[in-house]
């Protein structure tokens, strides 16, 4: 099989149901955020990190996947069944995030990203994860879809930034504070 089919040369992509939409249109800029967002998350997952957040994120490169097949779905797939986003899985998250939480001092400044590989590619993940999560609730307002999905990614955007977090307690890395005098 091919990977080039042509039908996109003129602007065009298929939705699940195979009605063709504009690229530019708010749905594809979403899931495209979505998988981007899947992408800088395999990156996070190949540096030098323990195993164990390494399967979470690969876990959460899966139900990206999933959330991305539903956002392709439009009114005309109902009779499609996809895999879905439930509650267990923002549940999932906020166990992940509360266990990072544990032994973090509270934050007292503004962060600046960086300092690390691992520290600032979890803060690209997280700014790409609330870009989503703008364009889903942009989405939302004007078709239905399920709301367990932005609940998803809201929770994400947080395991991102908990995860920096941990990340520069357990590296020792210097925090770089915000200077608002800079």
């Amino acid at each position: 099989m091919k990977i080039y089919t042509k039908t996109g040369d003129k602007g065009t992509t298929s939705l699940v149901s195979g009605h063709r939409v504009y690229k530019s249109e708010l749905r594809i800029h979403t899931y495209g955020t979505i998988d981007e967002l899947n992408s800088f998350t395999g990156l996070l997952a190949s540096l030098d990190i323990d195993e164990r957040t390494r399967g979470v994120l690969k876990k959460i490169q899966s139900l990206l996947f999933t959330i991305g097949s539903n956002l392709a779905m439009d009114e005309e797939n109902e009779k499609i069944v996809l895999p879905e986003i439930t509650e267990e899985h923002t549940l999932f998250l906020e166990r992940e995030i509360d266990l990072m939480e544990e032994g973090l001092d509270p934050l007292t400044h503004f962060i600046i990203p960086g300092g690390d590989q691992r520290v600032a590619t979890a803060h690209v993940c997280r700014t790409v994860c609330r870009r989503a999560e703008r364009l889903f609730v942009e989405l939302h307002r004007s078709v239905e879809l399920d709301q367990r999905i932005g609940n998803f990614i809201n929770r994400l955007a947080d395991y991102y930034f908990m995860l920096a977090r941990r990340y520069m307690k357990d590296f020792n890395v210097e925090p770089i504070i915000w200077d608002p005098k800079a």
